[in-house]
């Protein structure tokens, strides 16, 4: 159903169970269903978030400023890339982790072309660092990734099967979408993605999936176009 993809994983999906710092089981069985799914011919880049490690809001009020709160949030999805990069490539398939500012020789400057030319040779391109700028989420630089290597849809992994009226983790009468409309998403605040990654999304016709990364082999069943998550599109 989708060739190319921008995969979107929280950081705390990475830290297993406890949601903080890495978790090998957790991140092996990510890397597993995303070699499974390239080796089946998709094309995949990656976005991870940092929360497992750190969250530039969690200093705001303790010390930190913003920006340089914002700063560490962006060093710790490189570090998550690169551990997610080791895995996938422990299963056969390229893996490359790009920066959204300059890292070398830690990992590759993100260029666009040398990103997509890696997927298109069924690589795996890890795009860590968000935007490089504070202020915006890596939900941001998710969208923004998926706009700019032309994807067919962003798909964001989370710890839940999809997006409900609130959060089920917390009331049990929450009730499921199927699909629903980026302008439901935004005036119902829905607090899946960011009013930013929304709108980008929107304006660029991508539709956003969301769907439970931990449930086996959901990933390559999405993309073979079965009824996996929740669907918002224009």
């Amino acid at each position: 159903m989708y060739k190319r993809v921008l995969l979107k994983v929280s950081g705390e999906s990475l830290g297993g169970p406890s949601g903080q710092g890495i978790d090998a089981a957790s991140m092996n069985a990510m890397a597993a269903q995303v070699a499974q799914a390239v080796k089946a011919g998709m094309q995949i880049a990656i976005v991870n978030g940092g929360g497992n490690i750190f969250r530039g809001l969690q200093g705001v009020g303790k010390g930190f400023d913003r920006v340089n709160g914002d700063k560490m949030g962006m060093l710790a999805t490189v570090i998550n890339s690169m551990g997610l990069a080791m895995a996938i490539r422990s299963l056969g398939v390229e893996a490359e982790v790009f920066t959204a500012t300059p890292m070398e020789p830690i990992a590759r400057y993100y260029v666009r072309e040398k990103a997509v030319e890696l997927i298109e040779r069924g690589g795996v391109a890890l795009i860590a660092g968000g935007t490089g700028n504070p202020f915006f989420t890596t939900d941001s630089g998710a969208a923004l990734r998926a706009l700019e290597i032309g994807a067919d849809a962003l798909l964001k992994g989370t710890r839940v099967d999809g997006v409900y009226t609130a959060d089920p983790e917390k009331d049990p009468t929450a009730v499921k979408y199927d699909e629903l409309t980026f302008a439901k998403a935004m005036a119902d605040k829905l607090k899946v993605m960011d009013q930013t990654a929304f709108a980008l999304c929107e304006s660029g016709n991508i539709p956003i999936i969301v769907f439970d990364m931990n449930g086996e082999g959901n990933l390559l069943k999405l993309l073979a176009g079965e009824k996996v998550g929740t669907t918002v599109h224009a």
